[in-house]
């Protein structure tokens, strides 16, 4: 591989990550409006809202930037980066196509699964460091919801790797069959569920529920810093969405995919992504016991029997 290639693949991961979190950012602004009777997101610009982004953006830049005087410093500066970072290692190992991926390595899906449970301590890390008491029973909430539902995304993604006999993602995409929408569907409903935990997304939005603890642990963040941890959900909501995309709805397969299977794999993604924001809209926040019991109780017990139907199903050979 050439240097020439190199900077290319960096370039466009870069600007993928950029433009896939924000586009899910106006998304989730429209999907709001319509759902709520907002008008605010509909005016701003003239056509549909279309400066909203634009506007929020340039809000969080002219916002002040704080610094707690009892935090501690080196890590308050460094949470955002541990939230943000993570995500865009998992995006550049995403396969969109056969070939088209910045990064092909063997055991993708569980370099992928790694960075997303490091990007989950950020919110931790910021809870602890900013030495607020709001902050640290989020971070809190946090670790225990990380630890809860990191079992049935692994245990599910373990599942689809059983089937295809592979760790590799796009050796997973390749292998991909449409009875695999009913083999692993029990899977594809535990994963869904557990990365909308993952990324603290309403109804698991605990840690950070604006009525009991101000803002969890992003309460003494401002400005830009503040601005990076959106970001950085934003990025989880696309990384997952596109693994979902891959593992379970089969990427790049579909008319015509090997012109236009990429996008075959980004529209499947958007409609992953947009169910995760439409959960925000209509459903009402669980409390901390009920989470905790979802994942224990609920999700990890189906998610061993997805895996030992997997398994009976590999020795079949089904």
């Amino acid at each position: 591989m050439s240097w020439l290639e190199i900077v290319l693949r960096a370039a466009s991961v870069l600007a993928a990550f950029l433009v896939l979190p924000l586009l899910v950012g106006q998304t989730e602004h429209k999907v709001m409006a319509h759902m709520q009777g907002r008008l605010g997101p509909m005016y701003a610009g003239g056509f549909h809202g279309w400066a909203q982004l634009v506007a929020d953006g340039a809000k969080f830049v002219q916002k002040e930037d704080i610094l707690p005087a009892r935090a501690d410093r080196r890590l308050f500066r460094l949470a955002p980066a541990i939230a943000l970072i993570p995500y865009l290692v998992a995006l550049a190992l995403v396969p969109v196509h056969p070939g088209l991926v910045a990064i092909d390595v063997p055991a993708s899906v569980l370099l992928i699964l790694v960075a997303t449970g490091i990007g989950a301590l950020g919110t931790l890390i910021a809870g602890w460091a900013s030495a607020n008491k709001y902050a640290l029973i989020g971070a809190l909430r946090s670790a225990a919801q990380l630890v809860a539902y990191e079992l049935p995304i692994v245990l599910s993604v373990a599942s689809v790797a059983l089937a295809g006999g592979s760790l590799s993602l796009m050796t997973l995409g390749q292998r991909w069959q449409p009875h695999w929408l009913l083999w692993q569907l029990p899977g594809a409903v535990v994963f869904l569920v557990a990365a909308v935990a993952e990324v603290q997304r309403p109804p698991f939005d605990a840690p950070i529920a604006d009525s009991e603890l101000v803002m969890g642990p992003w309460t003494e963040y401002t400005g830009l810093r503040f601005a990076f941890f959106l970001l950085a959900e934003y990025a989880g909501i696309v990384v997952l969405s596109l693994l979902f995309s891959v593992l379970w709805l089969g990427g790049w397969h579909g008319p015509w995919s090997g012109q236009v299977g990429f996008v075959w794999t980004l529209l499947k993604a958007f409609v992953v992504a947009v169910a995760i924001l439409w959960l925000r809209i209509a459903w009402p926040r669980l409390r901390e016991d009920q989470i905790q019991r979802l994942a224990w109780l609920t999700l990890v017990p189906l998610a061993l029997l997805q895996l030992a139907l997997t398994g009976v199903g590999v020795v079949m050979g089904w």
